[in-house]
């Protein structure tokens, strides 16, 4: 081990003396400012049940619809973009792993042999065996602010796999929704249809005996006809949605068609849905975890890039056996030994470093900035959930009375067409808007059970996060809170 000279020491001491405190001052990451005030409780009254009346993490099974919950938990296991999160999630958390290997010493083992000859000089062998050690001293923070930066970025794909999953579940139950309101209103449009037809044929059997004209009979035809015309667009709906589905869950587009063939009813939630303050909301959105860890890692990165103005210090050093024959390799006076430090402290780089600095800051007021772009998202989608939950369920109410009414009048026009009392034209327009009711009614009920799934969406339920990952706060940012 060979000693640096007392001057020379003391001379590199007073060279780094100089730099500590700039270098030490930096380790301290910015804060970017929060601007927002989180609202106390909801606008909206009356839709939800407050205080998380409900579970959200398996909110689907709540429209007690065996055929969705079973889609829903087939698609969380094969969707695609599920599979991809989770192997960046992997890759996430494989990077993180290898970040913390950095804090730590590296030993390498290596041996040779070799053999050499000079002109008409007798071959020489040599033969080493050596162990060498190095350790890169974190005294300014670099690796470890690397390290904090990998791991707030693992739980950000952890949070991100969560929000696919929020997304997926809730996709999965809006088509499954649209395919039931299709299939209901195809049946309705059918039933219309057959209604109409009866009709056509009463009507043609008046015009045969000079008690209405051809304008009935082609009237009567010509709503047919228009209500018929709707059955193909609705089957191209059911039919493209069986296919989304399908692909929902991982399979072919016509995986589905069997299972699916049959009708069923509309699903509904529960009205007790599990509805907290909008603070809570917020902790348990994915997407708003996501943007926080996001943030926690542009300040870690930060942190590293003013460590790296900061002087560089290494250990190294060997422990090996050489010998010009294998049979002395193990003796004693073969042993080489070797101990190394070094110091490395960047002088001038032509501005590179500090504008290293500036662009690490630059992504933290980008991540901050997004950070609350996705808080207000937050808020604004569960608002807008509870707003769109209580005007169609009033709406749903109304065309549901109107869709009776309807109904009741539409029969009473064709008894009294069929006895000569009323005039055709009151007969087709009853009947067509026991149709446009019916059809509202159908479509309503399905934008009811889209409402709760959108509502269960934005409050966050389909996922649940790791209980070893507690909510982000660094600990060298803990005097940073949730807005209140």
């Amino acid at each position: 081990m060979i000693s640096p000279r007392p001057a020379a020491r003391a001379a590199l001491i007073a060279l780094m003396l100089p730099l500590l405190p700039g270098c030490a001052g930096g380790l301290a990451p910015a804060r970017p400012p929060l601007t927002i005030t989180v609202p106390p409780a909801w606008s909206v009254t009356g839709v939800a049940a407050p205080d998380g009346a409900a579970t959200l993490n398996r909110w689907w099974l709540r429209f007690d619809d065996a055929i969705l919950a079973s889609l829903v938990t087939q698609a969380l296991q094969a969707n695609t973009s599920v599979r991809i999160a989770q192997a960046s999630l992997r890759q996430a958390r494989a990077l993180r792993d290898v970040s913390a290997a950095l804090l730590y010493p590296s030993l390498n083992s290596s041996a040779s042999a070799q053999r050499n000859s000079t002109g008409n000089t007798a071959p020489v062998n040599s033969f080493n065996v050596s162990l060498d050690a190095a350790w890169e001293l974190d005294i300014f923070g670099a690796n470890r602010s690397a390290l904090r930066a990998t791991d707030a970025t693992a739980q950000a794909s952890a949070a991100s796999l969560g929000d696919v999953q929020v997304s997926i579940a809730a996709e999965v139950a809006l088509d499954y929704i649209t395919l039931r309101g299709a299939q209901l209103r195809t049946t309705i449009a059918e039933t219309n249809l057959a209604s109409q037809l009866d009709t056509l044929q009463i009507t043609q059997w008046r015009q045969q005996a000079g008690l209405v004209t051809v304008l009935e009979a082609e009237q009567a035809r010509a709503a047919a006809e228009q209500t018929r015309a709707q059955l193909p667009l609705l089957q191209t709906t059911v039919e493209q949605t069986r296919h989304a589905l399908s692909v929902l869950t991982g399979q072919p587009p016509a995986a589905l068609s069997k299972l699916l063939a049959a009708g069923g009813p509309v699903p509904q939630s529960a009205d007790d849905v599990a509805l907290g303050i909008p603070a809570e909301t917020l902790r348990q959105r994915p997407d708003v975890r996501n943007a926080e860890w996001l943030v926690t890692a542009a300040m870690a990165r930060v942190a590293q890039a003013k460590a790296a103005r900061a002087p560089d210090f290494s250990l190294g050093g060997s422990l090996g056996l050489g010998s010009f024959a294998l049979d002395t390799l193990t003796s004693g006076a073969s042993v080489v030994r070797a101990l190394l430090a070094s110091v490395a402290l960047p002088l001038f780089d032509g501005g590179g470093l500090r504008a290293q600095v500036r662009a690490q800051q630059a992504a933290l007021d980008n991540a901050g900035v997004t950070y609350e772009a996705a808080i207000l998202t937050a808020l604004k989608d569960v608002e807008d959930a509870l707003i769109a939950l209580r005007n169609d369920r009033l709406r749903l109410a109304s065309l549901r009375n109107a869709a009776d009414a309807a109904a009741n009048a539409s029969q009473l026009a064709r008894q009294r067409f069929a006895s000569g009392l009323i005039d055709f034209q009151v007969v087709l327009e009853t009947q067509r808007t026991q149709l446009v009711t019916q059809d509202s009614v159908a479509s309503s009920s399905a934008d009811l059970g889209a409402d709760h799934v959108r509502l269960y969406k934005a409050l966050g339920g389909g996922w649940t996060a790791d209980a070893s990952t507690p909510y982000p706060i660094p600990a060298e940012d803990s005097n940073r809170r949730w807005p209140p």
